[in-house]
């Protein structure tokens, strides 16, 4: 189903399309009364005092710019919908974090990252594209979603075609707005912990504004307790030895974990935050 919204520049239609979120206007420029479908409209210009006759775009044809930032951004097609007005909130933390988010969206680009971490399905990806849909549609921002654990397959089949991880990392790190989701998610090989720094370093090095969603705890141990079993892990409930730690600072590392400090702000959801999906899958269940 298609979500119509509003950019500075009129109505916009935004839908799924196979894995990515596409927009485009509700009406196309052809069907423009104003400009007759030309997408010029002739307007006048002073410069030194003297007055030139000139064409500029209309108002449609500026929104497709704005349309084509949001379709590169490669936002994930399941969240199409993905806005503020959308989300949920069912803790204070979670409207904290919304207020986080849409605050990051509506200053850009005077504003510092954030990074949330939670249990699953507690909309932290919700929001990272909401602030992604706001930067690029009404703020003109340059941006980009990527998914960690996607990275690495896109990286590894690139290499049986020839191409080197810096051809696919490069463009990531150049982005001005990149949103960085599953962050610690993977194995921990030397392959995937080379190819986040590098991508980490690039934008730190940079100063380039990034977001970031993880699963993975950012307490340290004192300040959490015991998560019970198959939720959201706390900092201090690492599992038995030999397990894989649930502590975002221990699955990216120290380097890494260092230079989030800088980038970014931190918020973290409690372990008893709800999982709306399994909540909305519930409410669609018939009743007995």
């Amino acid at each position: 189903m298609a979500d119509v919204s509003t950019c500075n520049s009129g109505a916009v239609a935004i839908e799924r399309n196979g894995d990515c979120a596409f927009a485009k206007l509700a009406e196309p420029v052809e069907a423009c009364r104003t400009c007759g479908g030309t997408g010029l409209l002739p307007t006048t210009v002073e410069e030194q005092g003297r007055q030139y006759s000139v064409v500029a775009p209309c108002a449609r044809a500026k929104a497709n710019s704005r349309l084509a930032l949001f379709n590169a951004a490669s936002i994930p097609g399941v969240l199409a919908n993905a806005t503020f007005e959308t989300y949920r909130p069912a803790h204070p933390e979670q409207d904290r974090a919304k207020s986080l988010a849409k605050d990051f969206a509506f200053r850009w680009p005077n504003a510092r990252g954030f990074l949330l971490s939670g249990p699953v399905g507690t909309g932290k990806t919700h929001l990272l594209c909401a602030a992604l849909r706001h930067a690029t549609l009404e703020m003109g921002a340059q941006a980009a979603y990527v998914e960690m654990s996607l990275l690495f397959s896109t990286i590894r089949k690139g290499f049986a075609e020839g191409k080197s991880g810096a051809e696919i990392v490069g463009p990531l790190s150049r982005v001005p707005l990149l949103a960085i989701d599953e962050l610690g998610k993977g194995r921990g090989s030397p392959f995937e912990m080379e190819t986040l720094d590098e991508l980490i370093a690039r934008r730190y090095n940079a100063g380039r504004v990034t977001l970031f969603a993880t699963n993975y705890s950012i307490k340290a141990p004192e300040e959490k307790s015991r998560a019970p079993q198959g939720r959201h892990w706390a900092t201090g409930d690492l599992v038995e030895a030999g397990k894989e730690s649930r502590l975002l600072s221990e699955r990216v590392g120290d380097r890494i974990y260092s230079r989030l400090f800088e980038m970014c702000e931190f918020l973290e959801f409690p372990t008893g935050t709800p999982d709306a999906r399994r909540a909305r899958l519930e409410l669609s269940r018939p009743k007995r």
